[in-house]
């Protein structure tokens, strides 16, 4: 029984009102795309925009220039061994194939480097200059990049060679992940959407409210309520 039916009726009227804007929000009516996917995608452009940490990682692994390194790397499998060796090679790397072993022994800053502008490319979005380097598709290469690194980090950690390991995983990091990552989508500056981003954030905190104040409405016309 209904005890309170302006409250209840004006609660259930609230809910209402906030399933239909629900309802219109997942609809492709945003540049095609639902609200949803719209903001997203303007949030990971965003991000994009001030995640762009390739100029500082080169500064830090140019260090290491003539810094030489040896490692075993093994790979998923043997096709993928024979891509990443590709990778190295393409650093000026001494590189031995065994089934889906490799045996990379080069100057750390050079295939830093290498792997670097391969990750600044893929930034860009110039993925086909990735993709003819290399005769495959440009994110296999980052992912290889990554695979290769986590085992040259691993690999080198247990050679006690800790500042090599280091530097690794800040490429990783900073640089092939965040390439990877961001591939194709258009960095945008927070200044130029300033409007729509300050009207999504308003507009999720009222709406929260909104759910939460219909809940209540119904809950207390129905005759609920909450004692101390």
């Amino acid at each position: 029984m209904i005890a309170h039916k302006k409250e209840f009726y004006g609660g259930v009227g609230m809910m209402a009102a906030f399933i239909v804007i629900l309802i219109i929000f997942f609809m492709p009516i945003f540049k095609g795309q639902n609200g949803l996917n719209y903001l997203d995608a303007l949030f990971n452009s965003i991000s994009k925009g001030s995640a762009y940490y390739i100029p500082k990682v080169i500064k830090e692994s140019d260090k290491f220039k003539g810094n030489s390194v040896s490692v075993t790397l093994t790979m998923a499998t043997e096709k993928q061994a024979l891509q990443t060796s590709q990778l190295f090679k393409a650093g000026s790397a001494e590189v031995i194939v065994e089934e889906a072993n490799l045996k990379v022994t080069g100057d750390l800053g050079k295939i830093l480097a290498n792997s670097l502008a391969d990750a600044d490319a893929m930034y860009r979005n110039d993925g086909e200059i990735v993709s003819a380097k290399y005769g495959y598709d440009e994110k296999r290469v980052l992912f290889n990049w990554w695979k290769a690194f986590k085992g040259m980090e691993k690999d080198l950690k247990k050679q006690k060679n800790f500042k090599e390991a280091k530097v690794i995983a800040l490429v990783v990091k900073k640089a092939v992940e965040s390439s990877y990552n961001y591939y194709k989508i258009e960095p945008q500056k927070i200044s130029d959407r300033w409007g729509i981003v300050l009207f999504s954030l308003i507009f999720y905190v009222l709406y929260t409210l909104w759910y939460g104040f219909a809940i209540m409405f119904m809950f207390e016309g129905w005759g609920m309520a909450l004692d101390h």
